[in-house]
């Protein structure tokens, strides 16, 4: 999978980023120069784990038959330490549906095993950067 981002339109920050078949945007706010159109590049990385936490609840309480509705995930980014290298998100969960209390601390021990928690826990990240093609 490929993830392509282009400026919009020439001098301005707001990107057109296409992977797969979806288009999605992204800006900056206006104290660094954008115009807050769409989210940033650091409320896609928490939109992420929002998304994988709840789509982890969904398939792990349809794999094993849980009575979940439906999920409500918070994720509250505390970045005032990130240039020391600490990026604090905190999740908060809601599993709607006729679940018990075990069946909800199910769901809570999957979700605490979302493919995109281990990767910004546990993964190490190689990025390359390099020119590209034309």
């Amino acid at each position: 999978m490929t993830t392509h981002s282009q400026t919009e339109k020439p001098g301005v920050f707001r990107q057109v980023l296409r992977t797969g078949t979806h288009t999605l945007h992204a800006d900056v706010a206006p104290a660094l120069g954008g115009e807050d159109s769409a989210p940033g590049p650091h409320d896609y990385f928490d939109a992420a784990l929002a998304a994988c936490k709840a789509l982890t609840a969904t398939w792990y309480a349809k794999r094993h038959g849980l009575a979940l509705e439906r999920v409500e995930t918070h994720v509250e980014r505390d970045d005032s330490r990130e240039r020391q290298g600490t990026y604090t998100l905190k999740v908060k969960l809601a599993f709607h549906g006729a679940l018990s209390p075990a069946d909800k601390q199910r769901l809570y021990n999957a979700v605490a095993q979302c493919p995109i928690h281990k990767l910004m826990t546990t993964s190490t990240v190689d990025i390359v950067t390099e020119p590209l093609e034309a």
